[in-house]
């Protein structure tokens, strides 16, 4: 009986040596201003499989952005299709290698198909490709001027570990920040819904309670909360007290299609594969959406949606 005893806490230790421990906190060596790019949703897998991505997009975007060669790149989840297939990971692998000739460096976020199957080897997989993370689930990275913070949607984002990790950093953010940006799969707000015909996913319950409480706390701060999620393959940007919303799941999988609410500050109509590139600077910020289409078997590229979001200007003007 004891040797089983001993047995099973060695098999417990093995499965939890993904959970959660202290979340990593990395700092970029970087100076004001810098560009980094963010986006997702790429699910990178055998190129023969359509139903799953557009191969020849997210080779395209891929290409595009080692061209452009960003301070980062942050990528909001789904970057495999199926977390548990060492071969979409090396597929991933094969696809990126021009990142990696470039020293770009990937702050990730897990998404719910990088858990798909059996979720140690996806874990597995997934801290193989990005060991700086050192098995972190969650962790903040320091900016010359933000802070950005890659969550963890599979578990809860305000309460929990995770939340109180959460809340802890955006108090400790300090006067000196900027911006806050929150890097997660799931968005808190979407015009997409689970009802679309052609796929779709609606704002979940724990996403929109991160929302109110984000909300909540830039009423009283100086910094700008900007959210970068995915999930939706396609683009969209919102504002809703005072905080910075965008959907960028346009990196291969295949599209969604859906009406724009009123509250979509993007108001174009179709597929948009995309990345954001976002350049900052002392008190502000803009971004580009870069989308691309394939048109006569040829990529074009266009630049259909900017912004700009700044630092509040009574705080500014105090020195804040």
């Amino acid at each position: 009986m004891r040797a089983f005893a001993n047995l099973l806490i060695v098999f417990l230790m093995a499965v939890g040596s993904f959970a959660q421990s202290q979340p990593v906190a990395l700092k970029a060596d970087l100076k004001t201003p810098y560009t980094f790019i963010a986006y997702g949703d790429t699910r990178f897998t055998d190129p023969g499989n359509t139903d799953a991505a557009n191969a020849q997009v997210r080779q395209e975007i891929v290409r595009k952005i080692a061209e452009a060669k960003p301070a980062f790149i942050s990528i909001g989840g789904d970057i495999s299709f199926k977390g548990d297939d060492p071969k979409d990971w090396e597929q991933f692998d094969k696809e990126t290698a021009a990142w990696r000739e470039n020293g770009l460096t990937v702050y990730p976020a897990l998404g719910n198909h990088d858990l798909h199957g059996d979720q140690k080897i996806g874990l597995s997989n997934y801290f193989k490709r990005f060991p700086m993370i050192q098995e972190s689930r969650y962790y903040s990275v320091e900016l010359p001027n933000a802070l950005m913070l890659a969550l963890d949607s599979s578990m809860d984002e305000v309460d929990g570990p995770q939340g109180e990790w959460l809340k802890s950093k955006i108090a400790g953010a300090g006067e000196s920040a900027d911006f806050i940006f929150l890097v997660l799969h799931h968005p808190p707000y979407t015009s997409s819904s689970d009802l679309n015909v052609g796929g779709g996913h609606s704002a979940r319950h724990n996403e929109q309670q991160l929302a109110a409480y984000l909300e909540e706390q830039q009423k009283t701060m100086r910094a700008r909360i900007v959210v970068f999620a995915g999930h939706v393959h396609n683009y969209e940007r919102k504002q809703h007290g005072g905080v910075a919303y965008f959907v960028t799941g346009g990196g291969g999988a295949h599209p969604y299609v859906f009406k724009r609410k009123p509250d979509d500050l993007f108001r174009g109509a179709g597929v948009y594969y995309h990345y954001i590139e976002v350049k900052v600077d002392r008190g502000k910020l803009r971004t580009i959406m870069h989308r691309v289409e394939i048109k006569d078997g040829k990529p074009v590229w266009s630049e259909p949606d900017r912004a700009t979001i700044e630092v509040p200007a009574a705080a500014k003007a105090a020195g804040k």
